[in-house]
C-alpha cells in the first residue's frame, strides 16, 4: 500500500467521467487508502474535455498527476486518449472506449475526426480497448457508460478487495443502484 498509484479518467463532458472518479475515491478511501482527486472541465459544460486525475496509496501529497506519471489511462472517448497520452508512464496501461464524439470544430467541418486513433494508441502503449457504449446500450441505459468504464479499471488494477457494489450504493440514487452494479459488473468482465 506503500506505492502510490496514479490513475487519470480522461472524456468529454457529460459523460460521467467525475461521477466514476467520485465512486473510485470514496471506494478507495473506504479501503484506507490516502486518496487525493482533482478535476478539470472544459470550457462547456456539456462537449467540453473533462479529466479527472485520482491518486491513492499509504500517503498522497498531492492531487495532480504530471506528464509520464499516470499508471492508467482511462479514456471515455477516443481523441482525448491521444490528448492525454503523454501522462501515461512507459509501463502504463490505457484502457480505451472505442467511442467518438466529434468537437466543435468537427461538427462545424473546419476539421475531420482524425483517422486511427486507437491504432495510434496501441502502437505506443499496453492498450485494452473496450465497447463500453455498447455495453451500456446493451444493459438498456447508455449512461451507465461510466461505469462499465470504472469496471473495467477495477478489473485492469486489481482492486478486488473493496466492496464496490456498496460504494455504488452509497454514490447514485436508489433507482439507479442495480442497473449500475450491472454495468460495474460488465466492466469487470468485458477486460476479465
Amino acid at each position: 500500500m506503500a506505492e502510490v498509484k496514479n490513475i487519470l479518467l480522461v472524456g468529454v463532458g457529460g459523460q460521467g467521467t467525475i461521477l466514476a472518479s467520485k465512486i473510485l475515491s470514496n471506494g478507495l478511501a473506504k479501503a484506507g487508502y490516502d486518496v487525493k482527486m482533482s478535476e478539470i472541465h472544459g470550457m462547456a459544460q456539456r462537449g467540453g474535455s473533462v479529466t479527472t486525475q485520482v491518486r491513492y496509496g499509504e500517503e498522497v501529497f498531492a492531487p495532480v498527476i504530471g506528464r509520464g506519471q499516470a499508471d492508467i489511462l482511462v479514456c471515455f472517448e477516443a481523441m482525448e486518449a491521444l490528448r492525454w497520452l503523454d501522462h501515461l508512464k512507459p509501463d502504463g496501461k490505457v484502457v480505451v472506449n472505442d467511442y467518438k464524439i466529434p468537437s466543435v470544430p468537427i461538427l462545424t467541418g473546419k476539421r475531420d475526426y482524425p483517422e486511427g486513433v486507437i491504432e495510434t494508441i496501441k502502437s505506443k502503449a499496453d492498450t485494452t480497448i473496450i465497447d463500453a457504449a455498447g455495453i451500456a446500450e446493451g444493459l438498456g441505459n447508455a449512461k451507465t457508460m461510466n461505469i462499465v468504464l470504472l469496471g473495467a479499471l477495477i478489473e485492469a488494477m486489481g482492486l478486488h478487495e473493496i466492496d464496490w457494489e456498496d460504494v455504488i450504493k452509497d454514490n447514485v440514487k436508489e433507482k439507479f443502484i442495480e442497473i449500475n452494479i450491472k454495468a460495474l459488473s460488465e466492466g469487470k468482465r468485458a477486460i476479465g
